[in-house]
Formats: C-alpha cells, sequence, structure tokens
C-alpha cells in the first residue's frame, strides 16, 4: 500500500515501506530507516481518500492499492474515470428550485437542483466536477424519468 500525502508540511511524500499492522486501523509504518505510528482516522473507498494521523498530526491522503500502481506504471490510471456530460431526472417530478447557473463552476457533490417526488424533496447533486454550461428545466417545471437537467 502507498500513502501520497497531499500535505508538504510532512516530509516524505510518500509512505512507502514496511506497512505493519497494530490492528484497529493503527499501524506500524518504517520509511526510509525512520520509524512512524499511523491510524487511519477515516476512511473513503469511493475516493480512495483518506485521514491518517503520522506521529499525532493529521494529513489527508490519496491510498492506492497495487492495482492503482500497475495502472499507473502501465499508463492507463485514468481508464476509471467516467466522464459525465449531463445530469438526467433519476425519477418524474417537479422542480422545486435550481441552485446551479450556466456559467458555474461545480465539484463533484455540490447541489444542482431540488426536484420533488412523492411528496419529498430530493436535492440533485453533481456526480462529476466541471462546469454548467445550460440548465434545460426551471422551477416549476415537470419532469419525467430521464429527462435531461444539467449539462456540462
Amino acid at each position: 500500500m502507498k500513502l501520497i500525502i497531499n500535505d508538504t508540511s510532512f516530509a516524505p511524500a510518500e509512505l512507502t515501506g514496511e506497512w505493519v499492522s497494530l490492528g484497529g486501523g493503527r499501524f506500524h509504518v518504517i520509511h526510509n530507516h525512520k520509524s512512524y505510528a499511523a491510524t487511519v482516522v477515516s476512511l473513503n473507498r469511493e475516493d480512495k481518500q483518506a485521514v491518517v494521523r503520522v506521529n499525532g498530526a493529521l494529513y489527508t491522503v490519496k491510498v492506492e492499492d497495487p492495482f492503482d500502481q500497475l495502472l499507473k506504471e502501465m499508463g492507463m490510471e485514468n481508464l476509471l474515470t467516467v466522464k459525465v456530460n449531463e445530469v438526467k431526472a433519476p425519477m418524474p417530478g417537479k422542480v422545486v428550485r435550481v441552485i446551479a447557473q450556466a456559467g458555474d463552476e461545480v465539484k463533484k457533490g455540490d447541489d444542482l437542483l431540488v426536484l420533488e417526488a412523492m411528496k419529498m424533496e430530493n436535492v440533485l447533486q453533481s456526480p462529476t466536477d466541471g462546469v454548467v454550461s445550460e440548465i434545460a428545466v426551471k422551477a416549476g417545471d415537470t419532469v419525467e424519468k430521464n429527462a435531461l437537467l444539467v449539462v456540462f
């Protein structure tokens, strides 16, 4: 396993080396003949990121497993990236509120609009980072399932 530290205040950019699990998300790491105590505080498997406490300090890290490393060595690390160009209605409903506007730069997870379906308001979020090029609906519109809502 390789952890890539996103914080430049931590000297090693990569914590590679011998990892010994102590259980409960705790590890003993030997890197460049130095000993580190590492504890995984939180792990997001989907984004392959974790918050790790190393010798008492917290760092946000990118986690690469051997499969990720092999893909990178072969120049194929972007194969798992899904390009999303549009957001469609997941169900029929009424557009209650449009949050994003054309030209907005959004990050994955940012709110785009609110869709009411079966008397419940559903906040639709961006599935990817990008720039909104078009909002195909306005507040008050009724949409069917798979209707185009947002174009990136």
